[in-house]
């Protein structure tokens, strides 16, 4: 069964930085497009970041130029470092497989991990 383990996540000021990380247990994990949504309370999930099996990176317009994504293959392993955090990007945040579209392409989601950034 395919499986996606994020963490990372904790309480921050705002301004501050944390990594979060996605181990996915699939073998061929390194073929797909990867990324990063998000969902806050009373608010539809979102796309914020995504990266091809290439390294090539897009990012939502409320996180462009705060946040990286980035992925070792090698280790089945994908990665978001989130800077300058406000209080808006509290949510819980999931890894996903992304499709053409921005669409996730896994109907599965993971436990995800709760990023909370106070004022």
């Amino acid at each position: 069964q395919e499986q996606r383990v994020e963490s990372g996540g904790g309480l921050v000021q705002a301004g501050g930085s944390l990594r979060l990380s996605c181990a996915a247990s699939r073998f061929s994990f390194g073929i797909y497009t990867m990324g990063w949504y998000r969902q806050a309370p009373g608010k539809q999930r979102e796309l914020v970041a995504s990266i091809t099996s290439g390294g090539s990176a897009n990012y939502a317009d409320s996180v462009k130029g705060r946040f990286t994504i980035s992925r070792d293959n090698a280790k089945n392993m994908g990665y978001l470092q989130m800077n300058s955090l406000k209080p808006e990007d509290s949510a819980v945040y999931y890894c996903n497989v992304v499709t053409e579209i921005g669409a996730p392409g896994l109907s599965s989601w993971g436990q995800g991990t709760r990023v909370t950034v106070s004022s």
